[in-house]
């Protein structure tokens, strides 16, 4: 913590420590208790409570699940600050003692395990510890804060289904949108840029049409797991062949589904793909190749009518404001020093966080807090293995607890500083 007790932000954070024990308690518990997208029930409630407790005025149920916190502190800024509530069906093997298990039922009726295998637990934390201490200091700063907890980030459909039930219209807009991510790096660090910062990302699902008959007799069918094959194998050219060397896209087919019997061909197969990238006109191309090649593939094996191509789920691309990253990175190095905080290249990975900006026409910052363990990644580092660290969505993910907790309640306490006056 910066020793500077002129820096204001200091105001705001002397609490920290005395802090930390609630807050690793209330990480455990939400880590122990976690809840599939559109489902955080238990965990908003949680955030709603602490909300009110600090004193804000809170608002329930935004996108079905999701909470928004309002602190009005006299005239100056907005500022609103995101975390996202969900977890994955994964089964957790961090052999942490508070590890997951739960179960839950998934959209189509499965039970799956469910646990915190992408770090949002950590990000309802940091939430819950800024917005305390930030009403706790509220003599040092003037301008309204908002707190927004958002649900179902990991589907890509809970900033819309916030903004289709009115954020825009029920809250004041803010002056600026701040949201951060752990992420695998030395716990300590932070991390950032100017311009984009996670990919857009779309998912698709390709359904081909053959026609069914006994394995013994193919002449018979139309075989749609042959197209498929096919259709696979092709698809692998879009980015090797379609995208320039110093553009950048990643196409993963991700399922590939046909048949129940090795001696039937099937009637149909179904492809699932994911597509990242990080300029609109390649996004563009690449999904236009992606049908083209589907349903050239279907044309060439004779199939009895074209390909269904559907949207599984869709991301933004993340794009950081240049004067805003500025103003945040600025502050991010008065506080931690400059060597604890360095710029990043794009992350391949996607968020929803970019829609509240783009689509409010207010500047965002979107940043990552390291969650490892500093000489676990020193070491992984040294003898070029950070490859082998356990990542987001891996079922060994395990952010170590400190000092990643006490840096992200930092981090955005002096973003949000940065912004509201003395």
């Amino acid at each position: 913590m910066s020793t500077n007790e002129a820096n204001s932000s200091d105001l705001a954070l002397r609490n920290l420590e005395g802090l930390l024990p609630d807050l690793a308690e209330f990480y455990e518990d939400v880590h122990l208790h976690p809840e599939l997208s559109m489902h955080e029930t238990r965990t908003a409630k949680l955030a709603a409570d602490r909300l009110r407790a600090a004193g804000y005025e809170v608002t329930t149920g935004v996108g079905k699940t999701g909470v928004v916190g309002l602190l009005r502190n006299g005239d100056g800024p907005t500022v609103m600050l995101r975390a996202d509530m969900d977890a994955l069906p994964i089964q957790e093997a961090t052999g942490l003692p508070y590890a997951s298990k739960a179960t839950a039922t998934d959209r189509e009726g499965n039970t799956v395990p469910v646990s915190h295998m992408c770090g949002h637990d950590m990000h309802v934390t940091w939430l819950a510890g800024a917005t305390k201490l930030l009403a706790d200091a509220r003599t040092s700063w003037r301008g309204t804060l908002m707190a927004v907890f958002q649900p179902a980030e990991e589907t890509g459909e809970g900033a819309h289904a916030m903004i289709d039930d009115g954020l825009f219209n029920r809250f004041p807009k803010p002056d600026v949108i701040l949201g951060q991510h752990v992420m695998v790096g030395p716990s300590g660090t932070v991390a950032g840029r100017a311009g984009a910062i996670t990919s857009a990302a779309d998912s698709l699902q390709i359904r081909l049409f053959g026609r069914g008959a006994h394995g013994s007799m193919p002449q018979a069918s139309i075989d749609p797991v042959v197209m498929a094959a096919s259709t696979v194998m092709r698809l692998q050219t879009v980015v090797s062949r379609e995208v320039a060397a110093a553009e950048a896209a990643v196409l993963t087919v991700g399922v590939l589904q046909a048949g129940t019997k090795e001696n039937v061909i099937p009637d149909e197969a179904i492809i699932k793909l994911n597509v990242r990238t990080f300029d609109a006109g390649v996004r563009t191309r690449v999904l236009a190749a992606i049908e083209r090649i589907a349903n050239a593939e279907a044309a060439a094996s004779g199939a009895p009518r074209p390909p269904e191509i559907t949207t599984i789920d869709q991301y933004p691309l993340n794009v950081n404001n240049r004067d805003a990253t500025k103003r945040v990175v600025d502050a991010f190095r008065g506080h931690f020093g400059a060597e604890r905080v360095r710029e990043t290249g794009p992350a391949p990975a996607s968020e929803d966080f970019g829609s509240f900006g783009a689509e409010w026409h207010v500047p965002s910052v979107f940043w990552f807090v390291g969650g490892t363990d500093p000489e676990v990644y020193a070491k992984a580092k040294e003898a070029n293995r950070l490859n082998e660290l356990p990542v987001n969505h891996s079922p060994k993910f395990a952010p170590v607890l400190h000092p990643t907790l006490e840096t992200g309640v930092e981090t955005l306490v002096v973003a949000t500083r940065a912004w509201l006056p003395a």
